[in-house]
């Protein structure tokens, strides 16, 4: 019985290692057949979202259509015309010196084209795919973010990267 319950046991845990491997691995083909490098930003006509209170601004089709502001005016989102489960939001935060909540340190692994560095973090599940952006400057937490159903990411991924390329601080 003492065997049997092993054999079990060691079956389940390679069952598991063998399904987080199998989501790794769909991660990695999903995101090597979407490099951003060919991405063609010039078929497409663009608008410029400011926000001037936290003083940032990036640029989104001019087509997609922005839901209401908060009143608090710290970002804003944008649905595509196509799919409204398709989205980009951008907005900021100031972050409190006294918060206690310790920051988890990650190192920086992206550079806008204006040079501020960030972490980038992509992230698929069954349901979304999502690309986030995560800026840090003079206390304010600057946040972009792309988010499609995970059977369409691929076809938005280079879309949501160009954007968070093009992503600004002009309070810098």
């Amino acid at each position: 019985m003492a065997t049997a319950n092993k054999t079990c046991s060691l079956g389940r845990r390679i069952y598991r290692f063998a399904a987080s491997i199998s989501g790794v691995i769909a991660l990695l083909i999903i995101l090597c057949s979407c490099t951003a490098n060919d991405f063609n930003a010039g078929t497409i006509a663009w608008k410029t979202y400011s926000n001037s209170r936290y003083g940032f601004e990036f640029p989104y089709p001019s087509n997609w259509t922005a839901l209401a502001t908060p009143e608090n005016d710290d970002g804003i989102a944008f649905l595509s015309p196509q799919d409204n489960s398709v989205e980009i939001r951008g907005w900021a935060s100031q972050q409190l010196s006294n918060d206690r909540e310790p920051i988890k340190k990650i190192k920086s692994n992206f550079q806008t084209a204006q040079g501020v560095s960030g972490v980038l973090v992509v992230e698929v599940s069954q349901q979304i795919g999502s690309m986030t952006l995560t800026l840090t400057h003079s206390q304010v937490k600057y946040c972009l973010q792309g988010r499609s159903k995970s059977q369409d990411f691929q076809n938005y991924y280079r879309l949501f990267y160009y954007i968070a390329q093009q992503y600004r601080i002009f309070k810098f």
